[in-house]
């Protein structure tokens, strides 16, 4: 009798560690960061973000995923495969709206804003060897425009549109990251390569450091005819190796986005902490010293999530 009572209180104990344990797996946060290439800015800034949250959410489990950025991210979102991800202003609106050309299966209604961050500089950067001065100069050249469908690559189609250039007056387009495209510039494999990112991007440095370049300017002008989000911009001399002057061209905002389905303490942590640690995601990449909480609602996209509504209430950003 007393070992079947000794049985019945060891299944008893077995079970309720199995419920304490269910419980507190249930208690555990998981937020999985989306970013892009591990060569561009949405990445180190991506891991910066993962650590500040595993250190500062309580009971968050964190990862960072390396994806082809903007487009992929959303989408991913939508399943309900990721918590927060980096994308670009003009994907984040071609999202909500459904647009199937920009690679969107349709309107994609469980997005939600956290906050805008740093705009996107649109860089085009050739070797000096190519000859590519200008945006007339890459036809009949060689040009990398970003993985097809990303939010480079729509950067890309707007700026060609605005310019009056197909991707047909190139003498090749190739869809590669970042990292790939210098690789077959620095091989004298590639012209050119078109790369929407922060200013000081790593890949950008790596191949200025390698071979002569010259950064190529999208005039004002052109970049009035695409109109909002786009807005013209000037990347400082110096920013490259080797560039010596000022050069115009188009930037885009960024934005950090989540979905309806995270819960409204989550989002509120995960706006929170980020705002509190802006020097540590500085420290990750220099484009994170252009996210200022009085700008992180101009332009948004897509509705806030009441969690982040609730960050901008309390700092008196939002009536």
């Amino acid at each position: 009798m007393l070992h079947f009572r000794t049985k019945l209180v060891t299944a008893g104990a077995m079970a309720l560690s199995l419920s304490v344990g269910i419980a507190s797996a249930k208690a555990q946060e998981f937020i999985n960061v989306l970013t892009g290439g591990t060569s561009g800015v949405y990445y180190p800034l991506g891991v910066a973000l993962s650590e500040i949250y595993g250190k500062g959410i309580a009971g968050a489990r964190t990862q960072v995923q390396a994806t082809k950025a903007s487009v992929e991210n959303l989408n991913l979102l939508q399943q309900g495969k990721g918590e927060i991800a980096f994308a670009l202003g003009d994907s984040v609106k071609l999202a909500a709206e459904g647009n199937a050309e920009a690679g969107f299966p349709g309107k994609l209604d469980k997005l939600r804003g956290i906050a805008a961050i740093y705009p996107n500089y649109i860089q085009i950067v050739a070797s000096q060897e190519s000859g590519i001065k200008t945006l007339a100069d890459l036809k009949g050249k060689s040009l990398s425009v970003g993985a097809p469908a990303s939010g480079t690559e729509l950067n890309a189609r707007a700026i060609f549109a605005a310019a009056g250039l197909k991707y047909e007056d190139l003498g090749r387009v190739e869809y590669l990251p970042f990292a790939e495209s210098v690789e077959l510039i620095k091989n004298r494999q590639l012209d050119a390569t078109l790369q929407s990112a922060g200013l000081g991007v790593a890949s950008i440095r790596d191949l200025a450091a390698s071979v002569p370049i010259n950064v190529v300017a999208v005039p004002a002008e052109d970049v009035a005819k695409i109109g909002p989000p786009y807005l013209s911009v000037v990347i400082p001399k110096g920013t490259y190796e080797g560039q010596s002057e000022d050069v115009a061209t188009a930037a885009v905002g960024n934005f950090l986005i989540t979905r309806a389905g995270v819960s409204d303490e989550t989002a509120y942590q995960m706006t929170k902490q980020m705002f509190d640690h802006l020097d540590q995601l500085a420290a990750a990449h220099a484009a994170a010293k252009g996210i200022d909480p009085a700008k992180a609602l101009d332009g948004m996209p897509v509705p806030l999530h009441p969690g982040a509504e609730r960050y901008y209430k309390e700092k008196g950003l939002l009536k």
